[in-house]
């Protein structure tokens, strides 16, 4: 039969020097000195800093808790200078050999010599009492021992279990009246009481409050530990840990308590609620009590729990995601329907990070945790990183091939992220989501390969439609690709409103793609292009022209049909195509930040500026030919027949020569009609109409001082003008504007030398 040790009383002799302290060797001193000495006793089985200090011979007694049958008593012995003098070992198996030896001298030793220096005197009083189980225990005095009988009955008879802590009614009062009875210490019915629910606790309110309402008046008397009896600090001890493990439990799952669920805890994982857990508090006011919460130590292991907390839950939300993660970091392949799964999922994540932050503030509001704990800033500072980690290896993973719904849903969900932490005054987290920085590099690369596709779609062998006319009689291959441009911009709309600076990326892309599309439209229509090339220069009369004239050919040009698609394409490009890109690249343009070294829309301004010359050029050459053509017969040169004029007065006679001139002119112009829609029509007639004006300048400035070719002129200018307009205006109708009826600068110059008026028109060029 085992035996549990229960009590050991010390009392050291009370005979200084001499019978209670012998010195059989030289560190006496002189003979006949006299020293008073003093003892630190404690047991080996606690700390130093539970060893009580004891006079030789004062008859003071105390009384010790052994552990177990293998505990000893150390006992330090100090002189009167408080100076080390030897230490004793009273091992308990000795004592309980002999326990009716009460009275014994054990052997000082001064270490680590291990030398004998003399010898103290110690009155030992052991108790024992039999245990039931034979286990070798420390225990209390035999009240304490009933005492703990009495309460586990009572536990058994009222189903004491996890959430019923409390015991009530008759059982209560015996429990209470037994320990009044019989002298059990207050603070060890509290501990005891706490020791079983301990063993059952859980992260709830009723649970957690209850046992602070418990510890408080035993620490508030048990402050210096020395109040407490051994065993109850003992059992304080055990108390301790467990209180710091369910400390834990609660903060580190601060978003996972139910106080309804008989464990405490939510039995599946939920998104996160705003709402304080009613336990927090509780755990609150526990933690203050064993910890001095304005010491740094304190502070940083409560904010450690509440890390823990976040990078639980962070886990638990990116496991949602772990099958898109390549564990190589090489891209994984994916058909379509899966790859919009992982952009949706990924989408979700941030939304549910966002969520957890944001809840972190709400609870953080309700004002249940210490000042010193920034729950929001805490807890982002990890959300923010681990999401952020957890994006890069997505992108990597499945990398973004543009930007389709669902990855363009992704990236707003990560703009919209990086958007609230600013918003909720969060402190900038280094190595957070920057959803700039994550997307830029593809953003980037999306532009380039939309660029270089657009770009394959203008070559030659690529370009279709060729000869076909729309119903604008253009070319659909420019209607197809400005569509195509259109859908880019729109593709990229919901990027831009977040940052707009990558309109001058975009700008830059389509500016390139304009060109392409015209360099393409001149390649497909070069042949048309080729007859006008003499006249796109600045032509000097020379010799080629002059070996022209002396030819003599009877050759007229006819403006062919496919030259009539390539203007009309170029004029819709400028009148209603572009602008309406010009209109959306400038309207983003006008939004990005101050600083940048570009000036959106300078590049569109370039292109602009080329087309118009390229147009102005086409028109002006055809013009030059078909000017040609009134000076391939001699009955249609207009400087001939103003020149002939002067051989008579008679208008008539200048109206029947200029009618072979008009004729043609008549002719050109309805086939003209035919070739160019409206606006080109209207551009190259009138156009036309200045350039037979500029024959009569040049044949009149050339013969100013002679006069008498101003009323042949007169008349053929009339002429001219009655055949361009009447003409105009009978192809057109209602369609045709008063200022295309105005006559043209050279015209108008003509007018005002026949009048000798010398006012200086200003050029009239609107029609290009």
């Amino acid at each position: 039969m085992g035996v549990r040790a229960r009590e050991i009383k010390f009392v050291p002799g009370n005979i200084p020097l001499g019978p209670t302290m012998k010195d059989e060797d030289s560190h006496n001193g002189p003979a006949g000195y006299s020293e008073t000495y003093s003892c630190l006793l404690r047991l080996k089985s606690s700390s130093e800093e539970d060893a009580v200090r004891m006079q030789a011979g004062s008859g003071e007694t105390h009384v010790f808790f052994p552990d177990s049958i293998g505990d000893d008593l150390i006992i330090e012995v100090q002189d009167s200078k408080g100076q080390y003098y030897g230490r004793v070992v009273a091992q308990l198996a000795t004592i309980t050999d002999e326990p009716s030896d009460k009275l014994r001298w054990w052997s000082i030793y001064h270490e680590p010599e291990h030398e004998l220096v003399g010898r103290i005197q110690l009155y030992i009083n052991y108790s024992t009492i039999v245990d039931e189980n034979s286990h070798l225990k420390c225990g209390s005095v035999a009240e304490t021992v009933a005492y703990d009988l009495v309460l586990e009955v009572a536990m058994k008879v009222q189903r004491f279990q996890q959430r019923h802590l409390l015991l009530h009614g008759p059982w209560k009062w015996l429990v209470t009246e037994f320990a009044s009875y019989y002298g059990v210490s207050d603070a060890y019915t509290k501990l005891r009481y706490l020791s079983y629910v301990m063993e059952v606790a859980t992260p709830t309110a009723d649970c957690l409050g209850l046992v602070h309402d418990l510890l408080l008046p035993v620490l508030m008397k048990g402050s210096s530990r020395g109040v407490l009896s051994h065993q109850e600090n003992r059992i304080l001890g055990e108390i301790e840990d467990q209180v710091e493990q369910i400390l834990a439990l609660v903060f580190e799952n601060y978003k996972s308590l139910d106080e309804s669920s008989p464990s405490g805890m939510l039995d599946v994982f939920v998104p996160a609620i705003g709402n304080a857990a009613p336990a927090l508090e509780p755990a609150v006011k526990l933690y203050t009590l064993f910890h001095d919460i304005l010491t740094s130590e304190a502070q940083l292991k409560l904010c450690k729990y509440f890390q823990a907390a976040a990078k639980k839950r962070s886990r638990r939300h990116l496991a949602e995601t772990d099958d898109f993660i390549s564990s190589n970091n090489e891209s994984t392949l994916m058909d379509s329907v899966t790859l919009c799964t992982a952009y949706q999922k990924m989408k979700s994540l941030c939304l549910n990070i966002r969520n957890e932050i944001f809840a972190d503030i709400e609870i953080h509001n309700q004002h249940v945790l210490p000042s010193f704990i920034d729950l929001p800033n805490l807890s982002s500072a990890i959300y923010s990183v681990e999401l952020c980690n957890r994006l890069q290896a997505f992108l990597l993973s499945c990398p973004p091939s543009g930007p389709s719904p669902p990855v363009t849903e992704l990236v707003i969900a990560t703009a919209d992220f990086q958007k609230d932490i600013a918003c909720w005054n969060i402190s900038p987290i280094k190595g957070g989501v920057d959803a700039k920085e994550l997307f830029h590099l593809y953003i980037i690369v999306w532009i380039q390969d939309k660029r270089l596709a657009l770009l394959d779609s203008c070559k030659l062998d690529k370009v279709k439609w060729c000869g076909i006319r729309t119903q604008h009689s253009t070319t659909p291959f420019v209607d197809e690709m400005y569509e195509r441009l259109k859908e880019t911009l729109n593709e990229y709309e919901i990027i831009i409103r977040r940052w707009p600076e990558y309109t001058i990326v975009l700008e830059n892309a389509v500016a390139d793609v304009e060109k392409a599309v015209l360099e393409a439209l001149e390649k497909q229509y070069a042949d048309v292009l080729s007859p006008l090339k003499d006249n796109l220069a600045t032509k000097i009369l020379g010799l080629k022209y002059v070996q022209k004239f002396a030819k003599r050919t009877v050759n007229t040009y006819t403006v062919p049909g496919e030259l009539g698609i390539l203007l009309n394409s170029m004029k819709r490009m400028l009148d209603v195509l572009r602008p309406k890109i010009e209109t959306q690249l400038k309207s983003w343009g006008s939004c990005i930040p101050d600083g940048g070294n570009a000036v959106a829309g300078e590049r569109l301004s370039e292109v602009t500026v080329m087309l118009r010359a390229k147009f102005r050029n086409y028109v002006q050459a055809i013009v030059e030919k078909l000017a040609e053509n009134t000076r391939v017969q001699s009955a249609t040169k207009l400087k001939k027949i103003i020149q002939d004029s002067e051989e008579t007065m008679v208008e008539s006679d200048v109206q029947s020569r200029m009618q072979p001139l008009k004729d043609l002119l008549t002719k050109t112009i309805d086939h003209l009609y035919t070739v160019f829609e409206v606006h080109v029509f209207i551009a190259i007639c009138r156009c036309y109409w200045d350039r037979m004006g500029q024959d009569v300048l040049s044949f009149l400035e050339n013969r100013r001082e002679n006069q008498s070719w101003y009323k042949g002129s007169r008349i053929a200018v009339s002429i001219l003008d009655d055949t361009f307009a009447s003409q105009m205006q009978q192809l057109l109708g209602n369609a045709l504007q008063e200022k295309d009826l105005e006559p043209p600068r050279s015209i108008m110059e003509v007018r005002s030398m026949l009048c000798k008026d010398a006012v200086n028109h200003k050029e009239n060029n609107y029609y290009f």
